[in-house]
């Protein structure tokens, strides 16, 4: 694995691709889709929105395990997503 990154350019290209991770599961993306009240074709309609993207985010964050599992996938730190979620919702 390589070295994590230790900044975040892009906070939503980032966000894209923890997005990407997260419907790569079905039951994943079920929950997501669940707990944050988007629907489907909301989220298809929406994805560059920054709202959208930091709620993918908070989803990660809220659920350790997947927050970890997503930052080991996209070779960031935890805290970098953390980051970028708050970068977007600036």
């Amino acid at each position: 694995m390589q070295e994590p990154k230790q900044f975040v350019a892009d906070p939503v290209a980032l966000a894209l691709r923890a997005l990407a991770w997260t419907l790569a599961e079905q039951a994943r993306a079920d929950r997501m889709l669940a707990l944050t009240g988007l629907a489907a074709d909301d989220l298809r309609a929406r994805a560059a929105d920054p709202a959208v993207l930091a709620a993918v985010l908070g989803f990660l964050e809220a659920y350790e395990p997947d927050l970890i599992a997503c930052a080991e996938a996209l070779e960031v730190l935890p805290a970098q997503l953390v980051l970028a979620r708050e970068r977007l919702e600036a």
